[in-house]
């Protein structure tokens, strides 16, 4: 009997967890009796954390870089997997466009910022158009790569019934490479967060970036530590969401029981003399 989702998604979390809390529990131990400038306790940084959420401005930051992530990284999301479809179904334009592909995936997002700051602004838009185009090429690439690698056989039984092309996108193409499509997501949630504190760094007046900038050049060491652990905190639980969306929606590719393995025979001696 097949596990339920439910409990595969769990399990799954418990075993995503389990490393974290470990690495915590020893980094609490181990700087508990830390005198270093630099390297503060850690109780004193989850208690700066704290008051900073509380009574500072680090909330407004956390929502306001928060919003660039998700606004982002759905209109990349949405972007890549529409033109992955298309790219990925017609063979001449994939293989027409596969170098150029390959050259904007090569060359870094972060090389834009300057440029974006110049001419967009300093706003939120400039930021989510930054991050939205670095987290494009991932989706993108995998989605290609997942229509690609769809089996040929499912394609011809789709033709041969006439399933029009819309729907067969729909229902046919895009189930099965929603795996390598979540890959790609996985992978373009990382270099959101990069891209989000790296513009927000160097032109923006607000977000969790400015705020690791200016408590870093007042020395303000517990500060910009607990500025840093709240982005990797903000990361890892986008980072949790998106596996249980994944469990979710693909239920059927993770709870696939494995293949039975048929029994040996063994051959008979009256079978070993005739051979």
């Amino acid at each position: 009997m097949s596990e339920r989702p439910s409990g595969a998604l769990r399990k799954s979390l418990l075993t995503q967890l389990w490393l974290p809390v470990l690495c915590v529990a020893v980094l609490f131990l181990a700087t508990a009796g830390s005198t270093s400038f630099y390297f503060p306790p850690a109780a004193d940084v989850v208690a700066t954390l704290w008051r900073e959420l509380l009574h500072g401005g680090l909330t407004g930051d956390l929502l306001f870089s928060l919003r660039n992530i998700v606004a982002g990284l759905a209109v990349a999301t949405a972007c890549g997997i529409g033109a992955g479809l298309v790219i990925g179904e017609i063979e001449p334009l994939r293989r027409a466009t596969g170098p150029l592909l390959d050259f904007a995936r090569a060359t870094p997002t972060v090389a834009f910022v300057p440029v974006i700051i110049l001419t967009l602004g300093i706003g939120s838009g400039p930021k989510i158009f930054l991050i939205a185009l670095g987290s494009f090429w991932p989706v993108l690439l995998n989605t290609v790569s997942g229509v690609h690698g769809i089996n040929p056989a499912v394609h011809e039984t789709a033709r041969s019934y006439r399933i029009p092309r819309r729907l067969r996108l729909l229902k046919v193409v895009l189930p099965g490479a929603l795996p390598q499509i979540f890959a790609g997501i996985r992978v373009a949630l990382s270099i959101a967060v990069v891209l989000m504190v790296v513009s927000e760094i160097y032109g923006s007046p607000v977000g969790l970036g400015n705020f690791i900038l200016q408590s870093g050049s007042s020395f303000a060491v517990p500060e910009t530590w607990a500025g840093t652990v709240l982005i990797g905190m903000l990361g890892y639980a986008l980072s949790l969401l998106l596996l249980a969306a994944e469990h979710l929606l693909l239920g059927w590719y993770h709870q696939r029981p494995p293949r039975a393995r048929r029994p040996r025979r063994t051959m008979s001696r009256n079978e070993v003399k005739a051979s």
